[in-house]
């Protein structure tokens, strides 16, 4: 991917968004002696949820790190907010926090009410 592709890299971060994360194994009815335990299982498929979707944050959005601001600001980013997810340690999901900063963030707030605000006229016509 280019560090400028943009589309690409939204694609990759809607694709990771829709990794759902593994469901917690429900506890057979019959006792299995031989069966491994459960939860251990589960702890071992959330760390590799964890880590594709970390996987996927480093190959497409660290990449966007290295261009202009106005690209990162189409996509409703900054740079200190995508370098800020990619010190962040594995357990945290770092696509969900950078997604939960960009919905935060101020610039978002006014562009959806000067959205609503167009609608609003829009309708009214």
């Amino acid at each position: 991917m280019q560090p400028h592709d943009s589309r690409s890299a939204r694609q990759a971060i809607d694709a990771a968004n829709r990794l759902s994360p593994p469901i917690k194994p429900v506890p057979p009815k019959i006792y299995m002696p031989a069966m491994p335990p459960l939860g251990w299982i589960h702890a071992l498929e959330m760390q590799w949820w964890h880590y594709r979707r970390r996987r996927l944050f480093q190959r497409h959005v660290l990449p966007i790190a290295a261009c202009d601001d106005t690209l990162l600001a189409d996509l409703g980013y900054r740079r200190e907010q995508i370098l800020w997810a990619a010190g962040l340690p594995l357990k945290r999901d770092a696509l969900s926090e950078l997604e939960r900063l960009r919905a935060a963030s101020p610039s978002n707030e006014s562009q959806r009410r000067a959205q609503r605000a167009n609608a609003r006229a829009c309708c009214a016509d």
